[in-house]
């Protein structure tokens, strides 16, 4: 597996996932995302064995947890041909529709900031605690983009009120709120997630794994996240056509040239 995500599975059967770039805050590429579905490949295989992962636990490594989409990758794709785009963003899409699905536990724990992507990878866990000081945003429209294909996860996390609020204005928002709208489950001091984090992995091998497989899959069953392949599908064509439009060269090329998209008004600030 690519050093981007490590993988460490302890003799309980806890599986921990580290997001590994912390040069660039983890924000994620193909790389990244090739490694954390070989993670979910390898917890599916275990359940076939004598020593199954019984709850994954996912964190980054550095000052930060997730920043997202790494947009120096995302203007590469862009540059490709449609195939290409489709399949970055399918790999984007699927990666938290796999970790949704997975009927294993998911433990998220966040330190620093969580934007776009990451926002994803937060809904489609099952338990997240952060720490105090972090501070989210579903940020995709800031550069002319959607986040189409965690939209399902975001609407179960947070109800479609609040992704209205949050996924159209890119809006930055701190700890408390992310508790309030139901993004995060818990907020503690930034030193203590891990401990924390680490009670509910107790509270989870404390239960019956075959109930909470079943628990965890009828829960979604009945949720909005709950979408058939060919609605994944269109979600995924909506966000490759999405890159690829003239709005979207825009935001890329503004942030690679560290300046105010075209559509922003004049003196005013992104």
């Amino acid at each position: 597996m690519a050093n981007e995500v490590l993988v460490e599975v302890d003799g309980r059967g806890v599986a921990t996932v580290t997001l590994n770039r912390p040069e660039v805050n983890n924000a994620y590429n193909d790389a990244m995302l090739r490694g954390l579905h070989g993670a979910i490949d390898a917890a599916l295989a275990s359940q076939r064995t004598d020593a199954p992962v019984r709850c994954v636990v996912i964190r980054g490594e550095g000052k930060h947890f997730q920043a997202g989409a790494d947009l120096r990758w995302l203007a590469q794709v862009q540059q490709g041909s449609a195939d290409e785009n489709y399949a970055a963003s399918e790999l984007t899409g699927s990666a938290v529709r796999r970790l949704t699905e997975l009927d294993v536990p998911v433990v998220v724990l966040v330190q620093g900031a969580c934007f776009g992507g990451g926002t994803g990878i937060l809904a489609g866990a099952d338990v997240v605690i952060c720490g105090e000081d972090s501070v989210f945003s579903i940020a995709e429209v800031k550069w002319g983009l959607h986040a189409s294909v965690i939209l399902p996860q975001l609407a179960d996390a947070i109800g479609p009120r609040q992704v209205r609020r949050y996924a159209l204005t890119g809006e930055r928002f701190d700890a408390a709120e992310a508790q309030r709208i139901g993004l995060v489950h818990e907020a503690v001091a930034r030193d203590d997630v891990p401990a924390r984090g680490a009670e509910i992995v107790e509270a989870i091998l404390s239960c019956g794994p075959g109930a909470v497989a079943i628990t965890k899959r009828l829960a979604r069953d009945l949720s909005w996240s709950a979408t058939g392949d060919a609605e994944f599908a269109d979600l995924v064509q909506e966000h490759s056509d999405g890159r690829q439009v003239n709005e979207a060269r825009e935001g890329l090329s503004a942030f690679r040239e560290k300046r105010t998209p075209a559509w922003v008004p004049a003196g005013e600030g992104s």
